[in-house]
């Protein structure tokens, strides 16, 4: 790893990133719209604990889901096809943020506070941040929020308050993102839960060989619609 960001934005090689713990390329910088755009850009994200200094990340090998790859379970599909549920897109981005960050079974806090928050409200305001959200008698759910980039869409975090309800709402996303013609979705490391709805983990350079030919600059925000939800 190659030392303390400085003002500038630019960020090192990705091989340069440590192998333990997998991924930590770099420390410093900030949560602007220019830092995030171009780390993600690069194939980078930030992770790190309220009060410490900003770390970013880019794990080898990295989880990602190809949108013509999905799987969606026997059960999943009963669930899908009920239709007792609606899918709303960037409806409430802060509160699928909100609900995110509440503290899961057996962890002590979250990587989600106040100052990834606001920093990935403006990535929304600017279009680039996105949330799906499950709703059921106008109560949300479930969701997950991320970054879209080109025809790369980042996956950053999902929340179920009703069992199946993220899967539902990633099923959804799934689904458009083929349709709209995305060729990546960045799950960022390796879970069970991601595993069985068809990611798979791929070398970090064949990751970085995606986003340079899915990314076109310059970047730009899009305004979300679904074609049915």
């Amino acid at each position: 790893m190659n030392g303390r960001l400085t003002s500038s934005v630019s960020f090192p090689p990705l091989e340069q990133a440590l192998k333990e713990p997998n991924g930590l390329l770099a420390v410093g910088g900030d949560l602007s719209p220019q830092w995030l755009l171009e780390a993600y850009r690069n194939g980078i994200f930030p992770w790190f604990n309220e009060g410490e200094p900003i770390l970013w990340w880019s794990p080898d090998p990295r989880m990602t889901l190809f949108p013509n790859e999905l799987k969606v379970s026997h059960s999943l599909s009963k669930e899908l096809k009920k239709k007792n549920y609606q899918i709303r897109i960037d409806h409430s981005f802060s509160e699928v943020m909100q609900a995110c960050a509440a503290p899961r079974k057996g962890q002590a806090g979250t990587w989600i506070h106040p100052e990834m928050i606001a920093a990935y409200r403006t990535l929304h305001e600017m279009k680039f941040a996105h949330s799906v959200e499950t709703w059921v008698d106008n109560e949300l759910v479930g969701g997950l929020y991320g970054i879209a980039l080109g025809k790369v869409f980042f996956g950053e975090s999902m929340f179920s308050r009703r069992t199946n309800a993220s899967k539902i709402a990633f099923v959804h996303l799934v689904k458009q993102l083929n349709e709209w013609g995305f060729g990546l979705i960045d799950c960022q490391v390796k879970t069970n839960h991601l595993a069985s709805l068809g990611a798979r983990e791929i070398p970090r350079t064949v990751f970085a060989h995606y986003l340079n030919e899915l990314i076109i600059e310059p970047l730009h925000g899009v305004n979300w619609q679904f074609d049915s939800c």
